[in-house]
């Protein structure tokens, strides 16, 4: 019996880094280098992440530009990430706060004496809970770009925080989409 190959593409956890590295430049002209110095990927994955961004319908390219189609990426994040990237945790370590403890969330949620989650990093400030990053660079694109950092913030609030941080969170997120 013949083997048959999956031809379907799946996101991958960097397909949606680079679609949030999208939404926090708004609508002006971007190139597959500037995403790569800004996320922290090579060219090609840029460019293979817009490519899968597109067969899943969250992009499209218009001039030869990427548009993230923003309702359709916006029902993505806020109803389906959470799925596809599941928080995962690890050990007390240092690291980049995120989620309720990192910008703009900490600002509405007042920390508990709990250890807060960080994305394990050897320049971080803050001593906490180890959560996965989506992709390994995302810690210093978010200490690089202020914007990114708490887009990326507020996905993980939302993938792994209580419902009150779920909440603020989705709020906040509804203004990168208007």
């Amino acid at each position: 019996m013949a083997k048959v190959s999956n031809q379907q593409l799946v996101l991958k956890p960097q397909d949606l880094f680079v679609l949030l590295a999208l939404l926090c430049r708004g609508e002006g002209p971007v190139t597959y280098p500037d995403l790569a110095a800004e996320t922290g990927l090579a060219a090609s994955a840029v460019h293979g992440a817009l490519k899968r961004a597109v067969v899943a319908r969250l992009l499209i390219f218009q001039e030869r530009r990427p548009v993230i189609l923003k309702t359709q990426f916006k029902e993505f994040l806020l109803s389906g990430a959470k799925y596809a990237y599941p928080a995962v945790w690890g050990s007390l370590t240092r690291g980049v706060p995120t989620g309720y403890a990192a910008p703009p969330l900490n600002k509405i949620i007042v920390a508990s004496s709990d250890p807060v989650p960080v994305w394990p990093s050897a320049k971080g400030t803050a001593r906490g809970v180890g959560l996965a990053p989506l992709y390994p660079s995302v810690p210093e694109a978010a200490l690089r770009n202020e914007k990114l950092y708490a887009l990326l913030a507020l996905f993980d609030a939302i993938r792994s925080g209580q419902a009150r941080e779920r909440n603020a969170a989705r709020d906040l997120l509804e203004d990168f989409f208007k």
